[in-house]
Order: structure tokens, then C-alpha cells, then sequence
């Protein structure tokens, strides 16, 4: 594929809906090449009815995976590896609400796997790719700045209590220290930034049960961004990546990175802990 050279390429992990859409369909209208990553197929399909609407057909590609597979992370990395020797910007945004505890096809606890493990492949596993860019970037949509929440250590797959917010802030909780394992330790140039966007109206509100679905659904109505509000700084970083090695960035704010949530041994403690969970799998 011919590369034009004021345009980038774009992987979104988690790019059929929500802010990962707004992000891919915004950078396509600016002539962009972008790769969405998703499960579904169907929604896959209203995304490529877009991007033909915007004359981006030729610069559209979708792959079909489950990002809660280590397996299949790793096809994605060989795919995109092989077809786009450059990658400018990779949108991680993958995640989903599991109300009953769940495995991955390794055997990981499945919020783990998705929201931390395929982040963690993705971002290293690009490496060469973000190299081959004048000024790469990856954009961590999670929750930084909530100090509730931590990495269980003694028990990261949660087999003993199992509840859905506990998995959801262990698993950003895992993405505030992978953030900071990659500044301190990177495997490419890229820039890394780590973005809570806050309470947004997105199709991950149906993911809950009743009666919550409907508790969440009339808040979101009166306290929540819409999509286009929360996308917004994600295109522009893709424009304009940050200057520094890593950004915190919580709702327009900075985070103060002296928090222990980002604690430097920590960082370093998860990422061997990662790194000897994939050397079995």
C-alpha cells in the first residue's frame, strides 16, 4: 500500500463502536488509513458503509478478532505487521462489562486479558511499525486518575471474590503501571498517553443488567459526554502527539504521576509478572 506522506495509519483495538468509531471514522474523513479491530461483523459492516461514503474505502481495513485472546492478539500484531510497515497511531479502547466471572481461551480472567493483556501486546508488539513513523503515539482509553482499585497480586485472575468493578479497576489499575512500565522501559519511540475520558454515552451502558441498565441509562442522559465530546482529544493527539514520553490526562486534566497508582516498582513488578503469564501461553 502507497503511503501518502502528509496522511497516517491508524490501528483501533476496539473500533466498531463508541469513541473507538468517532476516533476512526474522524481520522478516515481526514485521509487517514485506518484499521479497526473488533468481534463484530455486523457492525463492522455500518462502519465500512461509512467509510465508503467518505470516498475512504481504499484506506479502510477491518479484522475480525476477539482481543480477549492471547492467541488471537498476536494474529492481529502478524497482520497489521505485514501489511502496514508504518503505524503512525494505535487506539486501544477494547473493553467489556462482565457481570459473572469469566476465562480467556488461555485461561485468564477475562477483563484482564481484554482490557490489560491485549494492550499490553498491542503496544509492544507494534514496535517496529511505530519506529517506521515520524512521531508515533498510543492512546489508552481507561481510567487514570481513580484511585479506587488495585492489582491483585496474589490473586490477578480474581478466583477467589469475584465482582465486576473489582476486575474493571484492577484492570485500569494494570493500565495506569503499564503506562508507566513503558515510559520508563520503552519498546519503541511512540508517545504514550493514557486518557479518562469520564462518563460517556456509549453502547457499553447495555452491558449491565436490570434494573442497573436503566439507573445508568437515565444518568447518562443528564451527566454524560457523548462520543463525539470524548473522541475529540484522541483525534487531535493522533494530529499532535504530545511532546512528552507519557501523558496522564483525566478529563482535560493532568494527573499527578507521584500517585501510587503509578508507582515505578509496580510498573516494573506487572510487566515481569506479564512477560512470564505470556512466555506460558
Amino acid at each position: 500500500m502507497q503511503r501518502n506522506s502528509s496522511a497516517r495509519t491508524v490501528v483501533v483495538a476496539g473500533g466498531t463502536d463508541g469513541m473507538g468509531r468517532a476516533t476512526a471514522l474522524a481520522r478516515l474523513e481526514r485521509g487517514d488509513t485506518v484499521v479497526v479491530i473488533g468481534r463484530s461483523v455486523e457492525k463492522a459492516a455500518g462502519l465500512t458503509k461509512e467509510a465508503e461514503r467518505l470516498g475512504a474505502a481504499d484506506r479502510f481495513e477491518f479484522i475480525k478478532a476477539d482481543l480477549g485472546s492471547i492467541a488471537e492478539v498476536r494474529k492481529v500484531i502478524a497482520r497489521v505487521a505485514e501489511a502496514y510497515p508504518v503505524v503512525d497511531a494505535l487506539v486501544l479502547t477494547a473493553n467489556k462489562q462482565n457481570m459473572k466471572r469469566q476465562e480467556s481461551p488461555e485461561g485468564l480472567e477475562s477483563t484482564f486479558s481484554l482490557y490489560y493483556v491485549a494492550r499490553y501486546l498491542l503496544g509492544h508488539g507494534l514496535a517496529t511499525q511505530f519506529d517506521a513513523a515520524p512521531d508515533p503515539v498510543i492512546i489508552n482509553v481507561a481510567g487514570p486518575g481513580t484511585k479506587a482499585g488495585a492489582v491483585l497480586w496474589d490473586d490477578i485472575h480474581i478466583n477467589g471474590k469475584y465482582n465486576t468493578m473489582r476486575a474493571q479497576l484492577q484492570a485500569g489499575r494494570a493500565n495506569d503501571l503499564l503506562a508507566v512500565a513503558f515510559a520508563e522501559n520503552p519498546s519503541s519511540k511512540a508517545k504514550y498517553v493514557l486518557y479518562h475520558p469520564g462518563f460517556t454515552q456509549t453502547d457499553a451502558i447495555n452491558q449491565f443488567n436490570q434494573p442497573l441498565r436503566s439507573i445508568v441509562k437515565l444518568y447518562a442522559k443528564v451527566g454524560a459526554k457523548s462520543v463525539t465530546d470524548s473522541a475529540a482529544p484522541m483525534i487531535e493527539w493522533i494530529e499532535n502527539p504530545p511532546a512528552a514520553r507519557l501523558t496522564v490526562d483525566d478529563r482535560g486534566k493532568p494527573v499527578d504521576l507521584g500517585l501510587k497508582m503509578f508507582d515505578k516498582g509496580n510498573a516494573a513488578r506487572l510487566a515481569g509478572v506479564t512477560e512470564e503469564l505470556l512466555s506460558k501461553r
